[in-house]
């Protein structure tokens, strides 16, 4: 039977410092993936799309569904058990991998032709989905259920600092470009 004392002894958990301790990785995978995911796209992919011969108004957006519909069919890979990335070095991998699509863009957009382009978005975005759904159903395991919320919380804190740090970062693709802020311009003014 249930003593007084046990009902109304609260629960205790880990302090918000000791859960992103415990957990500083998965912070970072988050923060790293929306980092690099943000810095690229949309902003680099709409303006420098490289030589492609689906015109200058429809080659922006066939790249940005195929990113899109990539994601989303990448959010339901970790459902197959086989398929799910468990590893905690196994993600922090995977993520800081990922950093080798800067170079690869870049060549792309320069030297290569529309195909390569559309590869290298496709896999950014199944890259983005999958390794963001491993991360964010990898991480609360093992925590009771205040504990997982709060871990929950904490880990989109830094889902959400990745978001503002990538869109930061996605201008760093205009600086030497000619006309870059033209564009931009022109489609503000009357």
């Amino acid at each position: 039977f249930l003593q007084a004392a046990d009902v109304a002894k609260p629960l205790e958990r880990l302090s918000n410092k000791h859960l992103i301790f415990q957990n500083i990785d998965y912070a970072l995978d988050l923060y790293l993936i929306y980092v690099l995911t943000l810095s690229i796209f949309p902003g680099f992919v709409f303006e420098n799309t490289g030589k492609h011969n689906l015109g200058n108004k429809w080659y922006p957006l066939v790249l940005i569904a195929m990113y899109n519909v990539l994601d989303l069919i990448s959010r339901y890979i970790p459902l197959v058990p086989s398929l799910k990335l468990e590893s905690r070095n196994g993600l922090l991998i995977a993520v800081l991998s990922r950093f080798l699509l800067i170079p690869a863009f870049y060549f792309t957009a320069k030297y290569g032709d529309q195909g390569w382009m559309i590869f290298l978005v496709s896999f950014l975005g199944l890259t983005n989905g999958y390794l963001t759904v491993c991360v964010l159903t990898i991480a609360p395991r093992g925590y009771k259920g205040p504990e997982a919320n709060a871990l929950g919380n904490l880990l989109v804190l830094f889902l959400l600092g990745g978001i503002f740090s990538g869109v930061t970062l996605d201008w760093l693709w205009l600086i030497g470009k000619k006309k870059a802020f033209y564009s931009a311009k022109s489609a503000c003014s009357w």
